[in-house]
């Protein structure tokens, strides 16, 4: 990766290295980006409309995107 490629550092490729100031403010500003956790949560899509249903192939066709990644779950709902 590119964390291997900068000045000699060898073993901080994911640390957020320098948060904030010396003696003043002596804390943290709000809004410091940091890690954190993102998706894993459920998304509900509404007004899709269904183009086309295959019963003997279980498909049906959608216009619009769905959120997730390919080949996960989707629950249709009237």
């Amino acid at each position: 990766g590119v964390g291997m490629q900068t000045h000699g550092q060898h073993n901080r490729l994911r640390a957020p290295g320098s948060l904030g100031a010396s003696s003043w403010p002596s804390r943290v500003f709000k809004g410091m980006r940091m890690a954190g956790h993102m998706g894993n949560a459920r998304v509900k899509v509404q007004n899709l409309e269904v183009v086309k249903v295959f019963p003997e192939q279980n498909l049906i066709v959608v216009k619009g995107s769905i959120p997730g990644a390919k080949g996960s779950f989707v629950i249709v709902d009237k």
